[in-house]
């Protein structure tokens, strides 16, 4: 059985108008932003390209004016009473606030959780060079997940695990804070250690010495 589809198709001349507008409207759909004649309130406070305030108009009345001038008409405060509407070019506002969110990522710090895995039968040697690789971690901003796996059983010493993962923390000391003491999941003991507030602080520069001192010394 074949379907049929009603309604109208757009005709050649148009398709370029038609691709566009069907471009524009899922970029507005993804931002979640009403322009044009999707803006639905029955009055708007209009800002033109300049910054010029127009004043309070109906909607088919500022799109009208954005239309003359070549422009959209983007609602950018939906909240406001009456919203808030600014006629400007839509695919240039919509490059402006992408560009700023991207800056605004980089700008924010990733924390990362880096694992560092201990056993019950840890040597002195091979405890040093973890405890080290955790310190280096928390000291470059990351966090740190110290585990120890208990094998077979090891679960009936569960004391031997508590004691490793406990000397850890000492000897992190003020590197790092304890954001989750050592709990058991599983056969897995686990701690969770963040990044210590006084390493993320600068260090005051010393007191540059006073000319008559250093002439007097």
């Amino acid at each position: 059985m074949r379907l049929r589809r009603f309604g109208n198709t757009p005709d050649a001349g148009g398709n370029d108008s038609w691709r566009s507008t069907i471009a524009l409207d899922k970029r507005s759909a993804k931002s979640f932003i009403r322009i044009n004649d999707r803006i639905r309130a029955r009055e708007i406070r209009v800002i033109d390209e300049n910054g010029e305030q127009l004043g309070i108009l109906p909607p088919f009345e500022a799109l009208r004016i954005a239309r003359e001038r070549g422009l959209d008409l983007v609602e950018v405060s939906p909240n406001a009473v009456p919203p808030v509407c600014r006629i400007q070019d839509y695919g240039r506002y919509l490059y402006e606030k992408e560009k700023s969110e991207r800056a605004a990522r980089k700008k924010q710090k990733v924390i990362v959780v880096k694992e560092v895995k201990f056993s019950v039968t840890v040597d002195e040697h091979d405890y040093q060079t973890k405890k080290n690789q955790a310190v280096r971690f928390l000291v470059d901003g990351d966090k740190v997940k110290a585990s120890l796996r208990f094998r077979g059983r090891q679960m009936a010493h569960r004391e031997l695990g508590y004691a490793i993962i406990n000397r850890l923390i000492q000897d992190i000391g003020e590197a790092g804070i304890v954001e989750f003491m050592p709990r058991m999941e599983g056969t897995i003991l686990h701690a969770i250690l963040a990044p210590s507030k006084k390493q993320e602080a600068p260090k005051p520069k010393p007191a540059a010495t006073p000319p008559a001192a250093a002439q007097a010394q």
